[in-house]
């Protein structure tokens, strides 16, 4: 039924070509969307523009992509809120063209905004969408009883949700799309509007929950997709631009270490540095008072990687600075 997507060698997204890393052999796609298209009948917008791509058993993947780029279209049409206009998507093996009724029984959706009734309590939430999804009656309080304490809401459990704060609201919506044992997971931005304790609360959620469930994660946060995601995909006016690990892409794409240096005075003439060893090559990427940013060339991140991702380097730069600091790339969007 799946058939392989073949890999594309990495090249830049505007070209048209996009960096794909190898997909591992031994695991199970819970998902996969197979040249998937869907045009909007009203400006003839094309929204996905033959979207191809695999989500695995076990992982988190992180769906990454500007405003329009096609996200909440692409998990409107895996949730059955849109139909496709043409290309399909399996999950757990069932086409979403013909078989979604059974794919719900096992599917698992948080929107962007909060579905919550103001008038029904914490457990009754929980007890309510269990008993939606067919879970039966008396295995519903095993699960209202794991949710509350995996939320960190026992103290609220009889709590009507119109007096829970905005991240405990969040984080029970959240929770919501697990309850009766959903496999495939698709959260819109799960962490919009929190504050950080209860951003910290909903990564923890999801690191446990993960196993044997297939998780999409869409995510304006990079810190987010980095930490959480087992793959990253980013996607760009309805096409797919690179997927692939967080080391994957750092590699592929970046360009490697980033040193920063304060200077004692504010004499930032310096446009390059090396090491002692002068096996790494440093560019002037940005300048602030007091401040010089240097990206690590290619050469030398290729270098680098030998020592593995959290080796220290030992710096003596030509020049008289106070304080320097290396950091390993992050990602940026």
């Amino acid at each position: 039924m799946y058939q392989a997507v073949s890999r594309i060698v990495c090249g830049h997204p505007e070209g048209g070509a996009v960096c794909i890393e190898e997909e591992p052999g031994h695991i199970d796609p819970g998902v996969y969307i197979e040249n998937l298209v869907k045009v909007y009948s009203h400006g003839n917008k094309l929204a996905v523009d033959g979207l191809s791509l695999k989500f695995y058993e076990g992982q988190i993947t992180s769906f990454l992509g500007h405003n329009g780029a096609g996200k909440t279209t692409t998990m409107s049409i895996l949730t059955g809120l849109f139909p496709p206009t043409s290309g399909t998507a399996y999950i757990l093996g069932k086409d979403i063209r013909s078989e979604l009724s059974t794919i719900r029984q096992n599917l698992g959706v948080c929107p962007q905004h909060n579905v919550l009734f103001s008038m029904l309590t914490v457990e009754e939430h929980i007890w309510f969408y269990a008993r939606l999804k067919g879970l039966p009656e008396e295995k519903v309080k095993a699960e209202m009883e794991q949710i509350v304490n995996d939320v960190g809401l026992p103290h609220k459990r009889n709590s009507r949700t119109s007096t829970l704060s905005g991240g405990m609201q969040r984080k029970l919506s959240v929770a919501l799309a697990f309850v009766g044992g959903s496999k495939v997971v698709i959260l819109d931005e799960p962490t919009a509007g929190v504050d950080p304790y209860a951003r910290r609360g909903i990564w923890d959620l999801l690191l446990k929950y993960r196993q044997g469930r297939t998780i999409i994660l869409s995510t304006h946060h990079m810190d987010e997709a980095d930490i959480l995601g087992d793959r990253i995909a980013i996607i760009s006016h309805g096409k797919l631009c690179c997927v692939g690990s967080s080391l994957f892409l750092k590699t592929q794409l970046g360009t490697g270490y980033y040193l920063t240096l304060v200077k004692r005075d504010y004499d930032l003439t310096l446009q390059s540095c090396r090491n002692s060893a002068s096996t790494v090559s440093y560019s002037k990427k940005t300048e602030k008072v007091g401040r010089l940013q240097y990206d690590q060339l290619r050469q030398g991140c290729q270098t680098q990687s030998h020592k593995g991702p959290k080796s220290k380097t030992h710096l003596r730069l030509q020049t008289e600075q106070d304080k320097h600091l290396l950091n390993s790339l992050k990602l940026h969007f």
